[in-house]
């Protein structure tokens, strides 16, 4: 999944508008304007789309902790200048501060099924003999189940096009 992906998955997700993704980005201490938040929300065919480099996506999901759990004392976080799965879908763990439990509730909720060991694994330092990578399946569940606790339900197309509006 590319970090556009991911991106339009979560606002999709937490219904935010575009001025919200801002505020999101604003609570990282990053400035954003609407044109840069609608061009990596457009999709990869479209000529205007941009690709979201990792860092901004790490600027991004620190924000979204800052906005659900307050800003920490001190210095902030510098963002990642490379984002793995394991590391966004720990940042998203943080953000809503989820336990194992809500984790494997929200895969269930999008008919993945994983053990907590699975899980675990891939909270594991690079290099523990029990690390695991987060393939994009996995993080594609996570964020369809997400969905589904959030909003109650899924997407209209596996392309993640917002419902047409009746």
């Amino acid at each position: 999944m590319t970090n556009n992906d991911i991106l339009r998955r979560i606002r999709y997700s937490f219904d935010f508008s575009d001025s919200a993704m801002m505020k999101v980005f604003a609570a990282a201490d990053q400035k954003v304007t609407q044109e840069q938040v609608t061009a990596w929300l457009k999709k990869d065919d479209d000529p205007r789309y941009v690709s979201l480099p990792d860092p901004m996506m790490a600027t991004f999901l620190n924000g979204l902790i800052n906005e659900k759990r307050g800003k920490r004392d001190g210095a902030q976080p510098a963002p990642e200048q490379k984002l793995t799965n394991n590391i966004i879908l720990n940042k998203l763990k943080i953000a809503l501060n989820l336990k194992a439990e809500d984790l494997l509730e929200y895969l269930e909720l999008a008919n993945f099924s994983l053990g907590k060991h699975e899980l675990s694994a891939f909270f594991r330092k690079v290099g523990h003999k029990h690390y695991r990578e987060c393939k994009d399946q996995v993080m594609r569940n996570f964020l369809q189940g997400l969905q589904i606790k959030l909003r109650g339900e899924v997407d209209a197309t596996e392309n993640n096009e917002e419902p047409e509006s009746e």
